[in-house]
């Protein structure tokens, strides 16, 4: 069952979000007022402009780790319904579970804690100050990688730190990507209780205007890890509903996840890496493939009118 927490200190209703099945979310409909655009004019001109009001539907699906069921994973989202919409992915990053520590505790309270300061003054729809103060305000020992986007008056803005990931699609072209910030192969950039870590100083910080049509497919490394973008593309411009769309990027990066016959983007990068099979294999043409079993978080959004 998956489980929602409402936070009372919003005053719009908002959603914060594991699974422990794979589930489906209802999806929801945010309103965006844009501002006029201002100009002196003598009196006899017509009124300025207006940009139209646009609003925002997200659909959202979460498939946790074969292993993760029972726990429902270590991923955790949340996504705001004000006039600031406000999206976030984390990822807890698993080796914790070697010092016995759950790494979905770290992801969780970083989730809330972005969740707590939507609609604060001093964020000013900022993704790197969100992430600063959740960041700041979380006490759980781990760590995790953590993506947030802000979308307001027709902007989008995006802090990164690791490897979720966000893509804007447009007219069945991807049109923005970000990419994943790492130290090494599979191992990201992460938010950490550890005094030398990474911090919001370090988050890629992107801005992407938006147009009526758009779409924004947003999740974990196990989406994009077992996912190439033309994929990507090809589901969300056949699936009109947005939380159809989501299931069906989730499932299909959990059978690829699964396939070990599959050349997936985790497989690729390895082998670009150097990690492959022995010499020995290669001979008898053997290579390192399939896709990587992981919690695969999948939120996908489309821009509309009113």
């Amino acid at each position: 069952m998956a489980i929602s927490i409402f936070m009372p200190s919003v005053s719009l209703p908002q959603q914060f979000l594991y699974s422990i099945n794979p589930q489906k979310f209802s999806s929801i409909s945010v309103i965006r007022k844009n501002q006029s655009f201002l100009r002196c004019a003598s009196s006899d001109s017509a009124p300025p402009p207006t940009r139209q009001e646009m609003s925002l539907s997200v659909g959202m699906y979460l498939i946790p780790h074969p292993n993760k069921v029972e726990k429902g994973g270590e991923d955790a989202f949340f996504v705001s319904s004000d006039d600031g919409e406000v999206i976030v992915v984390a990822d807890g990053v698993s080796g914790w579970a070697e010092k016995n520590v759950d790494p979905a505790l770290f992801s969780r309270e970083l989730v809330a804690n972005v969740s707590s300061l939507v609609g604060n003054v001093e964020v000013n729809d900022d993704p790197r100050i969100l992430i600063k103060g959740a960041h700041a305000a979380t006490s759980s020992i781990g760590s995790a990688t953590v993506i947030v986007s802000v979308f307001k008056n027709g902007i989008l803005k995006i802090g990164s730190v690791g490897d979720c990931g966000l893509r804007v699609i447009r007219k069945g072209q991807m049109i923005f990507s970000t990419f994943p910030l790492e130290h090494y192969f599979d191992c990201p950039y992460q938010l950490s209780s550890e005094s030398v870590t990474q911090t919001y100083l370090d988050a890629i910080v992107s801005t992407v205007n938006l147009q009526v049509g758009d779409t924004i497919v947003m999740g974990s490394d196990g989406l994009f890890d077992n996912i190439f973008d033309q994929e990507i593309v090809s589901v969300v411009t056949t699936n009109d509903d947005v939380s159809n769309a989501a299931k069906a990027l989730a499932d299909l990066a959990r059978n690829h996840s699964v396939d070990t016959k599959f050349d997936s983007p985790f497989s690729l990068e390895a082998r670009a890496r150097g990690f492959d099979v022995p010499w020995w294999k290669k001979v008898f043409g053997m290579k390192f493939t399939g896709g990587k079993l992981d919690d695969i978080t999948v939120i996908v959004g489309k821009v509309k009118t009113t």
